[in-house]
């Protein structure tokens, strides 16, 4: 078997250049545990054939279909995430007590199957994320699609799993289009977005720094930057008169920055606020040092990267205020927080960033799902996750909005810690506060959501 086609307990990886021999390594599934009965006919009902839906369940193995970026500017926060994937997947076939905590229902297996997770390099493009889902679905009759890291990617998978009548679950996704104007159906996010984001460090920032200041934005140009930065700016300029100087607006996998950096240097703006996203968001910072607009100037990232403070190094992150999903030191808070963590760092030694967090809990979500609904059927399970039902989670309580399919979760406010100030090698950030949920989202039709039918 070749370096791209390994198969592992729970999960296979597919590589964009060999899916077209990803149906060879299907045989490697024939080594299946002892504890995964053959269940033809468990999840299907006598519904009329919808998306994969039942030829998908009919076997064995059930498959879901990773479109992540491996490669480009995202690929460290895509290499994260996958990780999460891959350890959710290794805890439903084999019924851990961290998942069965999200899931109770889920022993081993899922319904009597084993899960099976089937990845695919997307490069953060919209374009070749559908088309890797498009594959998966045609080879492998994937019951579920997940991924993205760019909500560009998130989007254009929303309108294929409406089309296609296949559940996705999004990765990391911010734009607030993903459950707003562009919501759909078959679609659903686990972590945080622009508008919580916003109004969850927005007050923060106003009690730190008070009213009537001057803000520079740099803005990455697609649906993400621009709903983060008009979220953001929104929330500034109508609770404390903050203005927005200047908006430097750049294309995904931007290398220079020097001539946004310049307009942002000859502005007069007093802060940084950095919506660009991975490997941007630390070439963008390092290069803002060199031109000595920081520290002249404050830095507030107000969607927070993964990896950020260990890439640009916390000399340039100590004192920068963000919010995110998850820091892993909210174990101390969170019993489920912990024991992701062990798991996670016994796995893979370090401990997860919240690209790990969003999707390991998107995957144990559904899970619980799909068998709280017992069965597979994708009405069924849209149904299920609508019903709006309160469950655990590594930040606590937690449960969707049936309008928008959104999850109504907490945002985590951070402070980067000096180099001084820190206990161990991964101890960057500092948790200020836990902000409720449902006291920083927009009404479900605020953004202009219309989820569209089951059938």
């Amino acid at each position: 078997m070749s370096e791209n086609q390994k198969t592992s307990i729970g999960y296979r990886d597919v590589r964009r250049r060999s899916l077209l021999q990803a149906g060879a390594g299907l045989a490697g599934t024939a080594l299946i545990p002892s504890f995964l009965r053959p269940a033809f006919a468990v999840g299907v009902s006598d519904q009329q054939p919808i998306g994969t839906w039942p030829a998908g369940v009919q076997g064995d193995t059930v498959y879901i279909g990773a479109a992540v970026p491996r490669t480009g500017s995202y690929s460290v926060q895509g290499e994260d995430e996958l990780k999460g994937w891959q350890l959710a997947i290794e805890h439903i076939n084999n019924g851990d007590p961290l998942l069965q905590k999200i899931a109770p229902k889920v022993t081993k297996g899922l319904l009597g199957k084993k899960v099976d997770l089937l990845v695919a390099d997307s490069g953060a493009k919209p374009n070749d994320a559908v088309q890797e889902e498009q594959t998966f679905i045609n080879q492998n009759k994937i019951i579920l699609m997940t991924g993205s890291t760019s909500s560009a990617v998130a989007v254009a998978l929303n309108k294929f799993a409406q089309r296609e009548k296949v559940l996705y679950t999004t990765g990391i996704s911010g734009s607030n289009d993903t459950t707003g104007k562009d919501c759909v159906r078959y679609g659903f996010r686990q972590n945080f977005y622009g508008e919580t984001a916003a109004n969850a460090i927005g007050p923060v920032l106003v009690k730190a720094f008070g009213k009537n200041r001057k803000a520079a934005f740099m803005t990455p140009d697609y649906t993400y930057g621009h709903t983060v930065t008009k979220s953001v700016n929104d929330y500034l300029s109508s609770n404390a008169g903050w203005t927005m100087v200047t908006n430097q607006i750049s294309p995904l996998g931007t290398q220079d920055f020097s001539q946004y950096l310049t307009n942002i240097a000859n502005s007069g703006a007093e802060f940084l606020v950095n919506v660009n996203w991975g490997r941007d968001a630390v070439l963008s910072i390092q290069q803002a040092k060199q031109f000595g607009i920081l520290p002249k100037m404050t830095l507030v990232v107000p969607y927070q990267i993964p990896f950020l403070a260990q890439e640009v190094g916390p000399e340039l992150t100590a004192g920068v205020y963000a919010a995110t999903d998850f820091w892993w030191t909210l174990e101390d808070k969170y019993p489920l927080a912990k024991m992701f963590v062990d798991a996670f760092y016994k796995k893979y030694n370090y401990r997860p960033e919240w690209g790990a967090e969003n999707s390991y809990m998107s995957l144990a979500i559904w899970a619980r799902m799909v068998s709280e609904a017992g069965s597979f059927y994708p009405p069924d399970v849209i149904k299920q996750y609508e019903k709006g039902e309160t469950f655990p989670s590594v930040v606590g309580d937690v449960h969707f909005r049936a309008a928008d399919h959104q999850l109504v979760r907490p945002v985590v406010i951070v402070r980067g810690k000096k180099p001084a100030d820190m206990k161990n090698k991964e101890d960057y950030w500092e948790v200020l506060e836990v902000v409720a949920g449902d006291s920083v989202m927009q009404k479900p039709d605020a953004f202009g959501c219309n989820l569209g039918d089951y059938v």
